[in-house]
């Protein structure tokens, strides 16, 4: 799995630590961490809190655009 830049991206925007999001979250630092490391796949759930606390939608951070290179 990919490092999610765009998650870490969105959060440094926000001027919020890892700890910061997790609280907002519900979860630890840790798991954000494995998240934006691309160590960890998050829930449905844990991804909707991350996109509502960072006024950002699951396109924006979670899906991967794919493209045709024909």
């Amino acid at each position: 799995m990919p490092k999610n830049l765009r998650l870490k991206s969105a959060r440094a925007a926000k001027d919020m630590s890892q700890k910061d999001l997790a609280e907002a979250a519900g979860v630890t630092r840790q798991t954000i961490n494995a998240i934006e490391l691309g160590d960890y796949n998050p829930t449905i759930k844990l991804c909707t809190a991350i996109c509502i606390t960072l006024d950002k939608t699951l396109n924006d951070l979670f899906w991967e655009v794919e493209t045709n290179d024909d």
